[in-house]
């Protein structure tokens, strides 16, 4: 095959687009599997609501921990070895997770799930960065974070069912089961590297952040992750607290089959993909935030239907956002992708872990009203950033 179709948009092999987006899902299948049913872990293990809270956070702080030094260890060895290699270890710690007899252990199960997620999630976008084209790479970043997001829901729906109808530890072994599959499929499917420039030595690895931290359009992108991780992780924790309360009382499956409005974040990431390669990336980060703020206007409303519609419009806002954020990184990275992707993953799951944090005590105050006003605020902060380093050189 030549360089020339390699770039084309039209060259992509079915079968790596096919790898990749099981990559994006089987990642965040297995991250966000907990969200729906922490009422019944709480009882189960004999456990206080808020503890169980930690079975969520647990793999975010994982995550952000590992993401840099991921970044520096790929930059040296390569991508495909670890995306591979850890899709299939991945299979350990979830299907360990269905036989804790302990809150603790169901923790640490967790946590060992988020010290493999990363290799998966960062070091496969550094290599969409690294065998495409600009153009190319930002399409392929629309539909790989329909796969993450497909996985987000699928893992809270699924699990969420599953325990309604048999109970959380057969969730856990469903899970396992998909991520086995998902798993074998992308080490079949994902082709070698054939542009990947290897970096020598970690001091070499190491001297690429200071660079990365001193470039202001990564610090903007940074920024943007940041706020889109705290954003979903608050609308989507808090959201839960109020419809589980009266006058809506949902019970678990109910609470993830609500996690239906990611598929309009489906929907919209290769939209968003294909326009950012051509359109001005400031212009549509405006119009993200403004669907979001209207999303969260109307998740005020007393209506369950508008309280979905609102969530609804909040997913065609913020998963944009994500692929709009992911896909500049190897535009503003001046080399070491790797690592630079690595940083962006590190603030993302910071943003997170203060998205389910830093609304708790408006929650305890004011109620959903406090949340969304939070929310509200912090994309407000994530358009000034995008506006001032998203500029074209």
């Amino acid at each position: 095959m030549s360089v020339d179709s390699e770039v084309s948009p039209a060259a992509i092999p079915r079968t790596t687009s096919l790898a990749l987006i099981l990559a994006g899902y089987v990642t965040f299948v297995n991250m966000w599997c907990t969200q729906a049913i922490l009422p019944v872990l709480a009882k189960s293990l004999h456990a206080s609501p808020a503890m169980t809270g930690y079975t969520v956070t647990a793999p975010l702080v994982a995550t952000a921990a590992m993401a840099p030094l991921i970044g520096v260890i790929s930059d040296r060895f390569g991508r495909r070895i670890f995306i591979r290699g850890a899709a299939l270890l991945l299979v350990i710690p979830t299907m360990l997770a269905a036989f804790s007899t302990s809150l603790p252990m169901l923790i640490v199960c967790r946590f060992i799930q988020g010290l493999l997620l990363p290799f998966i999630f960062t070091v496969t976008i550094a290599y969409i960065s690294d065998e495409m084209s600009p153009a190319n790479a930002m399409k392929m970043v629309g539909i790989y974070t329909s796969g993450t997001i497909s996985g987000g829901f699928s893992g809270r729906l699924i699990v969420g069912f599953v325990t309604s109808l048999i109970n959380w530890r057969a969730g856990f072994l469903t899970i396992g089961l998909i991520t086995v599959a998902a798993s074998l499929t992308i080490a079949f499917l994902l082709p070698k590297e054939k542009r990947f420039k290897p970096t020598y030595g970690i001091s070499g690895a190491l001297l690429s952040f200071p660079n990365h931290l001193s470039n202001r359009r990564l610090l903007g992108t940074y920024a943007v992750g940041f706020g889109v991780l705290f954003s979903l992780v608050s609308v989507f924790t808090f959201i839960n607290f109020r419809l589980a309360e009266a006058p809506y009382s949902l019970g678990p499956a109910a609470l993830g089959a609500i996690f239906v409005v990611y598929l309009g974040g489906v929907a919209a990431s290769p939209v968003a993909g294909r326009l950012g390669a051509r359109m001005n990336r400031r212009l549509l980060m405006a119009g993200c935030v403004g669907l979001i703020l209207a999303g969260l206007a109307l998740t005020l409303a007393s209506q369950l239907w508008l309280i979905c519609l609102g969530l609804l419009l909040v997913c065609f806002g913020i998963f944009p956002q994500q692929t709009l954020a992911t896909g500049f990184i190897g535009v503003a990275a001046r080399g070491a992708k790797s690592t630079a992707v690595g940083l962006y993953v590190t603030f993302y799951y910071i943003g997170g872990s203060f998205g389910g944090i830093i609304p708790a005590a408006a929650w305890h105050t004011t109620g959903w009203v406090g949340c969304a006003a939070i929310t509200a605020a912090v994309q407000v902060g994530m358009l000034g950033f995008a506006l001032r380093s998203w500029r074209d050189k």
